[in-house]
C-alpha cells in the first residue's frame, strides 16, 4: 500500500516522536522532506539531520531539539494537501504567530520561509505551519 501524503506523514512522526520525547526519528528520504527539514534547521527547530541507508533504501535521520525538557515545536501543521492545494501571492502569504512562528513555502526558487518568498518576492504552495 503507497502512502498519500508523504509530508504529512513526516510532519506527525515528529509531533509523535515529540510527545513521547524521543531524540532522533527516522523516516524514508525524499527530496521534498529534505528540502523542509532544511528549513527547520535553519530556523533553529531541531538539531539537525542525515541521510542513512537502512536496507539500501534512504532514510532521514531527524535529531529533535528540546528545550528545558519540553520540544521547540509546539505546533505543526500541514496547510495544503493532495486534496485541497493551498496557493499564495507573495503578498497573501501567511504570518504564524505575528511572526513568531514560520511557514514552509514551496516556490519556484526552493522550499524556504514565508519570510523569505515575501523578500524575494515570489508565491507558491503553503506547505506547513510551525510554531
Amino acid at each position: 500500500m503507497s502512502m498519500q501524503d508523504p509530508i504529512a506523514d513526516m510532519l506527525t512522526r515528529i509531533r509523535n516522536a515529540q510527545a513521547v520525547g524521543e531524540k532522533t526519528i527516522l523516516m524514508p528520504a525524499s527530496n521534498i522532506k529534505a528540502a523542509m527539514l532544511q528549513v527547520l534547521l535553519e530556523e533553529g527547530y531541531i538539531l539537525g539531520f542525515e541521510e542513512q541507508l537502512v536496507e539500501n533504501i534512504k532514510h532521514l535521520a531527524v535529531s529533535l531539539k528540546y528545550y528545558q525538557g519540553r520540544p521547540v515545536i509546539e505546533k505543526i501543521k500541514r496547510i495544503s494537501k493532495p486534496g485541497l492545494r493551498i496557493y499564495k501571492h507573495h503578498n497573501n502569504l501567511p504570518t504564524i504567530r505575528a511572526g513568531m512562528g514560520v511557514a514552509i513555502i514551496s516556490t519556484s526558487k526552493g522550499v524556504m520561509t514565508e519570510r523569505n518568498a515575501r523578500r524575494q518576492k515570489v508565491g507558491g504552495e503553503v506547505l506547513c505551519s510551525v510554531e
